[in-house]
């Protein structure tokens, strides 16, 4: 058996002792429920979905910053109405808007807005 006793820690041979003491840990302070489901009440920014950006994308509609708020506008009408799946028609486009998840599910322009048909809506907002 051998005598461990006579190692000495940490001097001259690169090795140092372990700290004694607990560092405690800084927390960061969590935001409750209610602070959490009040922020995503307030965010009534509209997204765009995947599919919707890609549409867009391949169909090359661009939106500016006046026209993303008048359908945010337009989804705040439908909201209060109690929809839940809008079709909203603004000059030469139209979106389908899911109005609970303030979210553009799909977008169209021009020639495919017409003699298309539009389905699973419960409303529509023309602006």
């Amino acid at each position: 058996m051998q005598d461990y006793s006579k190692i000495q820690s940490g001097k001259n041979i690169g090795i140092s002792p372990i700290s004694t003491g607990v560092k405690k840990l800084q927390t960061i302070p969590e935001k409750g429920f209610d602070q959490i489901l009040q922020q995503k009440i307030e965010d009534k920014e509209l997204k765009i979905s995947q599919h919707a950006q890609m549409r867009m994308n391949m169909r090359n509609i661009k939106l500016t910053k006046d026209q993303k708020e008048m359908i945010n506008s337009a989804v705040d009408k439908a909201e209060q109405k109690g929809v839940r799946e809008s079709l909203i028609l603004m000059n030469d486009m139209a979106f389908v808007v899911s109005i609970k998840n303030r979210t553009v599910i799909t977008a169209m322009n021009g020639d495919s807005v017409k003699e298309n048909v539009f389905t699973n809506i419960d409303g529509a907002v023309i602006l």
